[in-house]
């Protein structure tokens, strides 16, 4: 795909970090001009490569569970509810974890935390594939979650310190790129995998290739320029940023606007695998696997996000986004086969616009403290992945598709009604404070 347009649409996401990343560091809000790593250099070549592969090694780890939600089920005799406790109990952890990730990174150090992490969560995932039981696989999965926050957060801020800006767009868009790559793959990989040898030998080998990803991210990645590190943590400080950008009614609609996307995408991307592989479809693990491919058009729409907010403006892009969404659900009612793979490939589409868009307009509505305005979003971003993907497992099990699909179009449309007044929100506080 076209990388330059890749980071063009995520200068929203760049405008998070750029300013002020969740680290505090004074170094990092004003480096030196000098020290920044500049565009096109082979110092540059190499963040961007390791940065990829962190973001590669990282989703990929995530969501390698979703397309074994089946397996999990006959395997432990789990309701398909349970089974996605999986991957529910990952996104929960990670996006506690995602709040002092970046605090926690002032002491440790940028480099070090996101290595640490990577080997951690691949080693653990190694684990998983050990496990002699369903409660057992769930602890490692909750502690992957956590080991996996030390990552996201701290990327952004390591880029946003060692990249000039001219240089970020493009260096955030392969982070973001390596993300979104990775969570395909995952998914795909260890859905064929699976059928040719048994979930287990798929996940031992994804850990160990995410391993491998970790010692090659160590490898390129070169140590901070422009970081200090600090020996106290300021709560009270951080806490007083957080409640200051959820008191901002426009940015606590962006936040929930995050969890209720993120919670209509991964319910249906949970579920469908479970209505797909039953009559009257009876498809095999890997055909369902490659469904995940389609998020090749979410990195596409998402790349062109940005263009269009600039030219259109960003309320209508995200309308528009959750909108098309929206129809994506209702056609994956059809009965034909086309007609679900199409409407899953329109939710893909949708939502990869109306996340890029929203995420982007929290960095440019937060005035202060930017990072801690990402680690809000991320953090209600991950919880409804969590919260509402196990509740749409309820809705599969007592109304089967229909409820599943009523369910997302619900969370959808609460969303839709959250964007049309977004920006009426933020003008009617905007008026109240002056």
């Amino acid at each position: 795909m076209d990388w330059q347009a890749a980071g063009a649409s995520n200068r929203g996401m760049s405008s998070l970090v750029s300013s002020s990343p969740v680290s505090s560091s004074p170094v990092s809000s004003t480096p030196a001009s000098s020290s920044l790593v500049t565009r096109g250099c082979a110092t540059y070549r190499r963040i961007s490569i390791a940065l990829f592969l962190a973001g590669f090694a990282t989703f990929s780890l995530l969501y390698c569970v979703q397309p074994l939600l089946p397996a999990f089920t006959q395997e432990f005799g789990v309701s398909p509810a349970a089974s996605s406790l999986a991957l529910s109990l990952s996104t929960g952890f990670l996006s506690l974890a995602i709040l002092c990730a970046s605090a926690l990174s002032e002491a440790l150090g940028r480099r070090g935390l996101m290595f640490a992490s990577m080997c951690g969560a691949a080693v653990l995932t190694v684990g998983v594939a050990l496990t002699p039981s369903w409660h057992a696989l769930l602890v490692a999965r909750a502690l992957e979650g956590l080991v996996l926050g030390g990552v996201p957060a701290v990327a952004m801020a390591y880029l946003a310190e060692e990249i000039e800006p001219d240089g970020l767009g493009l260096a955030m868009g392969l982070y973001v790129g390596g993300t979104a790559f990775g969570g395909m793959m995952g998914r795909v990989g260890i859905g064929v995998l699976t059928e040719l040898s048994s979930w287990r030998v798929a996940m031992a080998t994804l850990g160990v290739v995410d391993l491998l990803a970790a010692i090659g991210f160590v490898l390129l990645l070169p140590a901070s320029r422009n970081f200090v590190r600090r020996t106290g943590f300021a709560p009270r400080r951080h806490i007083g940023h957080w409640l200051g950008h959820l008191r901002n009614s426009g940015m606590a609609s962006l936040f929930m606007i995050g969890f209720l996307l993120m919670g209509a995408f991964v319910t249906v991307y949970n579920y469908a695998g479970f209505r797909l592989m039953a009559p009257p479809y009876s498809l095999s693990q890997t055909q369902v696997s490659l469904m995940f491919a389609v998020y090749i058009f979410g990195i596409v729409a998402s790349s062109a996000a940005g263009a269009m907010a600039d030219r259109l403006g960003r309320r209508p892009v995200l309308v528009a986004g959750i909108a098309v969404a929206g129809l994506g659900v209702l056609m994956t009612l059809l009965h034909a086969l086309a007609g679900m793979a199409t409407g899953v490939v329109f939710l893909t589409i949708g939502f990869f616009i109306a996340h890029s868009v929203a995420s982007g307009w929290v960095g440019r509505m937060a005035s202060q403290a930017k990072g801690h305005a990402a680690s809000l979003y991320l953090l209600a971003y991950y919880a409804g992945s969590s919260l509402m993907g196990a509740v749409g497992g309820w809705a599969w099990t007592h109304g089967g598709w229909p409820a599943v699909a009523g369910f997302t179009g619900a969370l959808l449309g609460a969303a839709l009604l959250l964007a049309l007044n977004v920006e009426q929100r933020t003008r009617q506080q905007a008026a109240a404070q002056a």
